[in-house]
């Protein structure tokens, strides 16, 4: 595999660890097909306008993270900002200390681009809105950029297009700061602009210290900060992107919240994003939260215990069980044996370009090691990707460091383990299906 050894070492040790990589997921990306084109499609809605809002449903380490971090990637590739934010207790969508904007900064710290993607790319989407429309003004009126009719053009254009954010929410505070940061930007005031995208980051803590330092009489609080993010998704496509990508992790954190009236004002929260992107009353963006199943379903604490929202996002009577990918939710499905073969055979060629060695595992004994991970008793709806990925890292870790050992002799082969003989014999042979997989 021609992988750069730098990449190779973030993806197995972000894998080893038990996270997910925010780089080189293409090296390991495998299933999981439909799940992204029905991402990918929404993301297409959301460039001609559109907007969308998608829960992914799926089991502790089943791959929901991987997922969103995928469509991360593709996102960023085809145009788009992206924010994301994992929740936590101290980062909720509302919070009676502040955990809402708590949220909000971390997306805004995490705000990145296909040129700037490990975040904190406000600036830099800032500074690239400017130069386009410099660049657009020099080029159709001919002008020196030192030629005072130059700036009053730009200027002219800047103020016509911070303007048509004027009509929304908050949209004219939003404007205003915009004004304010180009003419920081023409007058090479770094401490006015700083003190701009502080705002814009949420950092000012009372509205009295932003009218000093600013002049504006008003901040990002923990009950608005959603109006900013359509804001936000709107001024992008106006300064060259394809919009505003909102990705949200770990919903449990809202689950275990034991006040019951705040977790309804949290899922109140999730209802107003969700109406919003559904009846067109927000565009250029797309909202993605990840959960468990248990967090999305439960009646009593999770996310269908609202009953507004229970009614627009349970399956109909015809669904049957069946996995519905143009619904709201998206309940990823165990990976095949096949997709989970093709995995530890890439993972082992990445660990071998890492540590410098030749491939020591054959395919004899990739097929010996799926067999006995999805041999253990319950495997078959309890194991998760993240464990195999995990076990499949840690035997490669010992046979690489002891010469000698094999897989079965690791494992403990079949004396190791009791297997799930009907599991079993429902599947193919493991070698049968992955060259029918692969051809």
């Amino acid at each position: 595999m021609n992988i750069p050894k730098r990449m190779a070492g973030a993806l197995i040790h972000a894998l080893q660890g038990g996270v997910v990589p925010r780089i080189g997921l293409q090296y390991i990306a495998v299933g999981r097909e439909k799940e992204i084109e029905a991402l990918l499609h929404d993301i297409e809605v959301m460039a001609d306008g559109g907007a969308s809002f998608r829960f992914i449903s799926g089991k502790y380490g089943s791959g929901k993270s991987f997922l969103l971090q995928t469509i991360r990637n593709y996102a960023m590739d085809r145009g788009f900002a992206v924010c994301d934010a994992d929740l936590s207790p101290e980062r909720r969508l509302l919070g009676a200390n502040g955990q809402g904007l708590a949220t909000y900064k971390e997306l805004m710290q995490n705000l990145s681009t296909k040129t700037k993607p490990d975040g904190g790319a406000l600036s830099l989407i800032l500074d690239r809105w400017i130069n386009g429309i410099r660049t657009n003004v020099a080029a159709e009126s001919g002008l020196e950029l030192t030629d005072p009719e130059f700036h009053k053009q730009v200027e002219k254009q800047i103020f016509q297009m911070v303007d048509t954010l004027s009509g929304l929410v908050h949209g004219f505070d939003f404007a205003t700061l915009l004004r304010l940061y180009y003419q920081s930007f023409v007058g090479d005031d770094a401490e006015t602009k700083a003190k701009v995208i502080k705002w814009f980051r949420g950092e000012y803590q009372t509205k009295t210290e932003a009218k000093h330092e600013l002049g504006v009489s008003v901040c990002i609080r923990d009950d608005d900060w959603y109006e900013y993010i359509k804001l936000f998704a709107m001024f992008l496509k106006q300064a060259g992107y394809q919009g505003l990508i909102v990705l949200i992790d770990e919903l449990v954190n809202l689950y275990k919240i034991p006040q019951s009236v705040s977790r309804e004002k949290n899922y109140e929260k999730i209802l107003t994003m969700f109406n919003d992107t559904m009846q067109g009353k927000a565009q250029y963006i797309g909202i993605v939260m990840c959960g468990t199943p248990q967090c999305v379903e439960d009646p009593r604490r999770g996310i269908y215990s609202y009953e507004a929202l229970r009614s627009r996002l349970m399956d109909g009577k015809y669904c049957d069980g069946q996995n519905n990918l143009h619904a709201p939710i998206i309940r990823l499905e165990p990976l095949s044996y096949a997709e989970m073969r093709i995995l530890v055979e890439k993972l082992a060629e990445i660990h071998a370009v890492l540590y410098g060695y030749q491939q020591i595992v054959t395919a004899a004994d990739m097929d010996a090691f799926i067999k006995i991970e999805y041999g253990r008793i319950g495997a078959d709806s309890h194991l998760t990707p993240r464990e195999v990925i995990r076990d499949f890292i840690e035997v490669l870790d010992i046979m690489q460091q002891h010469p000698g050992n094999t897989v079965v002799g690791l494992l403990g082969g079949d004396g190791g383990f009791t297997y799930a003989q009907t599991a079993l014999e429902a599947q193919e042979s493991v070698a049968d299906e992955y060259a029918e997989f692969t051809v």
